[in-house]
């Protein structure tokens, strides 16, 4: 059995893990899905690696998932704590002492030129659900320069949505390359993969776990 600790992005929560958590649950794995401390203004980045921490506890077999911003607090998880695999999905790749305004520029961000870059392929009872849920980045974290002294030494995947209006696709596979040197996979499905294709997301975290036992 493999634990998957979920990391949402920015302004996201656990919820939007929720339907991934359930088809994980169903393959016979463990699922945890945190609310990092967006909206509290004095949570640095030590303490939103602390809330994923205690999620995970004591359990084995780990594989953590970043999604979007997420990909901030994923590494400094696996510098912490034993990880087998990081998962990035449609995620920012931080490099050490990078700020979250500094990425922005440093990795060649380009705008798809969309409006709604998040929700458009998500169901709308979700993607109604998904904006209610929506919760302010008020942190101090994102002024910080990420604390990374080197990327971890854990096995990294880079997932992404090739429909993806957030971070497209021709981006990603060089944000992928450039950052991580590794060539991304590849799924259908846009920015909000989590709630368009739960299925899908939990099949390929299955693989990818598989894959590196």
């Amino acid at each position: 059995m493999t634990t998957y600790a979920l990391i949402h992005g920015g302004g996201g929560s656990a919820w939007d893990w929720h339907l991934v958590v359930a088809q994980l649950r169903r393959r016979g794995h463990d699922a945890v899905a945190v609310d990092l401390p967006c909206e509290d203004e004095s949570a640095g980045w030590q303490e939103y690696v602390d809330v994923v921490v205690d999620a995970i506890g004591d359990r084995g077999n780990v594989v953590v998932v970043g999604h979007s911003l997420g990909g901030f607090t994923a590494p400094l998880v696996c510098a912490r704590v034993p990880v087998d695999l990081l998962v990035l999905i449609a995620a920012m790749v931080p490099s050490p002492g990078e700020t979250f305004a500094d990425w922005w520029g440093d990795s060649g961000y380009e705008d798809s030129g969309y409006d709604d870059v998040f929700y458009h392929d998500v169901p709308p009872e979700l993607a109604s659900e998904a904006k209610r849920r929506e919760r302010g980045e008020n942190s101090q974290a994102l002024q910080q320069p990420c604390p990374l002294y080197a990327w971890p030494d854990t096995p990294t995947r880079y997932l992404l949505c090739r429909d993806d209006r957030m971070f497209t696709a021709a981006w990603a596979r060089r944000h992928a390359r450039e950052r991580l040197d590794v060539a991304a996979g590849e799924i259908d499905g846009g920015h909000y993969i989590s709630l368009s294709r739960p299925v899908e997301v939990a099949d390929r975290l299955v693989a990818y776990a598989t894959d590196i036992r």
